[in-house]
């Protein structure tokens, strides 16, 4: 609960910055492009994050991991206090906080729809569309797909899901005998 509220802090910290100078996609590529570098190698975040270790010899493997990314003077700022303030662990969660806040400046609404099946674009957009007119904002559609749904499509954004594959109808259908709702 604690790293949500800090990631909180310093992400919209970060949006605020990015407003500022109108580089908000580009402070969340590089930040989630570090994370995503950290999440791929947990031990270089442990070795950060590790107080045990020197901070100075910390601190030169960040400036050296963050020189050879070739990051924005921002963004390389930020990871400076982020290790400063011992907060360099929270770099996934600042990112993942980051990314939302974004899609809300942008208004935008991110949804996932999984498909028994390999869906077509024209599919796809007629789902966003249904989607978008349900948020009422721009939506954006992640598809995967899961064969033991056996056919249909759920979709969820937000809290809302929208389930109509055959497998919950099956087993809607097979509880509705159980109870003797022949109806």
């Amino acid at each position: 609960m604690i790293s949500l509220i800090v990631a909180k802090r310093y992400a919209r910290a970060l949006l605020e910055i990015g407003k500022e100078d109108e580089n908000l996609d580009q402070y969340g590529q590089e930040l989630a492009e570090v994370a995503s570098l950290f999440a791929g190698s947990a031990e270089l975040e442990q070795v950060l994050a590790n107080p045990a270790i020197d901070f100075d010899d910390r601190s030169k493997l960040l400036n050296t991991f963050l020189d050879k990314l070739g990051l924005s003077p921002i963004i390389v700022n930020f990871f400076r206090l982020l290790m400063d303030r011992g907060r360099i662990a929270a770099t996934r969660d600042i990112s993942g906080v980051y990314a939302r806040l974004l899609d809300e400046e942008k208004g935008i609404t991110r949804a996932e729809v999984v498909a028994a099946a390999p869906l077509s674009e024209e599919e796809v957009g007629r789902i966003k569309d249904v989607l978008s007119k349900l948020a009422g904002s721009d939506v954006v559609v992640e598809v995967k797909e899961d064969s033991s749904l056996i056919g249909g499509v759920r979709a969820q954004i937000g809290d809302l899901v929208l389930d109509g594959t055959v497998k919950t109808q099956l087993e809607t259908l097979k509880d509705s005998l159980r109870r003797g709702d022949y109806a």
